[in-house]
């Protein structure tokens, strides 16, 4: 998510990514979108050189300035490698370990985005891509062009919408990031945290983890006690009947 990068604030954001590196977080998701680079700089100012154990994953696919009203989708070709170019600068690296096109811009075909994330795989720009907010006919549409190592939809408690490209990730073997993964409807998921002692928000996190084997969520916050909560969950194991209560 977007940490803040003011100058009031920017202390607090550092120390929540050097913890979650600390904690054995394995991914750090970031996007050009958010603050328009500002919070791949801050990454890299907390955690550059990067440690061997974390992956550093940004999004391309939106351009803009300012208010996010002020962006647009954009999947150019020549937009998307400009926008790369700018992302390996501010994360201060040669190659970015997990690419991902933010949205499908629907007034490009989806063969020229995804082609020219292939492309920037085979210079070496990037070791691989993912997509995000993609259906399943579009997940099969862009792996016939090119590899696909993780897809990053909007998924919880709450909507699962995307259950279907979830099936399908899971029976490809293609990691799955759901974003807002800690909203949940509440009612039965505070009375299964009441049980367990643990908060309604560990126990959504530890409902999407025995979803799948392949289930990577992606819980952003600004606070540490907040972060410390949050990879605790993985330490959290639901019942069969508290499983099935919940869904």
């Amino acid at each position: 998510m977007q940490l803040p990068t003011s100058a009031g604030e920017r202390a607090a954001s550092v120390a929540v990514l050097r913890r979650a590196v600390e904690l054995g977080v394995p991914l750090i998701d970031t996007a050009y979108l958010y603050g328009g680079g500002a919070n791949e700089e801050l990454i890299a100012e907390a955690l550059h050189p990067y440690p061997s154990t974390v992956t550093i994953t940004t999004k391309v696919g939106v351009t803009g300035s300012g208010d996010l009203s002020d962006w647009r989708l954009d999947g150019r070709p020549d937009s998307l490698r400009r926008q790369v170019d700018g992302c390996l600068s501010r994360l201060r690296v040669e190659q970015i370990a997990l690419l991902q096109l933010h949205r499908i811009d629907p007034d490009v075909p989806l063969a020229d985005q995804v082609g020219t994330l292939g492309e920037l795989v085979a210079e070496g720009k990037a070791a691989r891509i993912g997509l995000s907010e993609v259906s399943v006919a579009q997940l099969d549409e862009a792996r016939a062009i090119t590899d696909v190592a993780t897809v990053q939809n909007r998924y919880n408690i709450a909507d699962r919408t995307h259950e279907p490209v979830l099936r399908a990730c899971t029976r490809l073997g293609i990691v799955f990031l759901p974003w807002r993964p800690l909203a949940h409807a509440g009612g039965e998921v505070e009375t299964v945290a009441a049980e367990l002692g643990a908060t309604p928000a560990q126990v959504a996190l530890a409902w999407l983890l025995a979803r799948s084997p392949v289930m990577l969520p992606i819980p952003g916050t600004a606070q540490l006690a907040h972060l410390e909560q949050n990879q605790a969950a993985e330490r959290l194991s639901l019942t069969a009947g508290q499983k099935s209560r919940i869904d």
